[in-house]
């Protein structure tokens, strides 16, 4: 499958921090695994892509990378006074909001807390290593719930889970057993979602959040970690932009984000000298 795909930058999505399991290939190809799916995507020059797989998977890769949503339509919709937030669009126009298995996102955001996105790569896969069934691929995939319920908080911190170990115990067995139906989720309203997802042990608002826009695609969803809240001390003045801009904040979020956290610190890190003891790729506050 080869499509032109405007607005789609895969190292761009690779760091981007709201997926940890994009693998890097060569000639800029990636392989990337969801659930128990596998594509390798490889970039072809003016904005075209090959998707290695089957036409009976494409579907299901058309979703996850959010084909069907105008990302130039939400570029040029950003109002004309928002003068920092157009130039951070512009500087991560390929970056787009994946929709990924609910399961998956859940229990790597529980994972997220207090931890680099290298670190939070390294404990996905160390889970699916020991726990996933093998792809045809040569990966493995992500282990279900019911894999996962059936483990010991012993064996889960010998993956490196540390102290989050019981939260993604926890929360397996109560997906494995019904009690935490997350197919059924998607059919809640924004705070009724919330309110869900803050009952599973280890789950904040922060957590819960990133889950509702990477997963369940409520693109009106702004989490806020460490250094979201310091582009909204920093550019806002201390006030939230995010209530202002509807369904459009979350796209937003993810921009200011990778601005942040990539562009501008690429461009001038003794800037962010202030920002030491936050390693980079960090989600969370420590």
């Amino acid at each position: 499958m080869t499509l032109t795909i405007p607005h789609m930058d895969l190292p761009t999505l690779f760091s981007s921090g709201q997926c940890f399991r994009m693998r890097p290939l060569e000639n800029g190809a990636f392989l990337v695994l969801s659930g128990e799916n596998a594509v390798r995507v490889a970039p072809l020059g003016n904005a075209c892509f090959r998707f290695s797989c089957t036409a009976a998977r494409w579907p299901y890769w058309r979703r996850y990378f959010d084909l069907d949503t105008d990302y130039g339509a939400l570029l040029n919709a950003i109002p004309a006074h928002e003068t920092y937030l157009h130039q951070a669009a512009c500087a991560c126009a390929g970056l787009r909001i994946l929709r990924q298995e609910p399961f998956e996102t859940l229990i790597s955001f529980i994972l997220s807390q207090r931890k680099s996105i290298p670190a939070i790569r390294g404990c996905v896969e160390a889970l699916c290593a020991q726990y996933g069934r093998a792809l045809p691929c040569g990966a493995r995939g992500f282990p279900s719930p019911q894999r996962l319920a059936r483990t010991t908080e012993a064996e889960l911190r010998a993956c490196g889970l540390g102290y989050r170990a019981p939260y993604v115990l926890a929360a397996a067995r109560r997906v494995a057993c019904g009690e935490m139906d997350l197919a059924a989720c998607a059919g809640l309203g924004d705070a009724a979602l919330l309110e869900a997802l803050c009952a599973l042990p280890g789950v904040g608002v922060k957590v819960a959040s990133c889950v509702m826009l990477f997963a369940y695609h409520r693109m009106g969803v702004a989490p806020v970690d460490v250094w979201i809240q310091k582009v909204i001390d920093e550019e806002y003045g201390g006030t939230s932009p995010f209530p202002g801009w509807g369904k459009q904040a979350g796209w937003y979020q993810q921009v200011l984000f990778y601005y942040r956290q990539h562009v501008l610190r690429a461009k001038t890190p003794s800037a962010f000298s202030s920002d030491a003891g936050l390693p980079p790729g960090r989600t969370t506050p420590a």
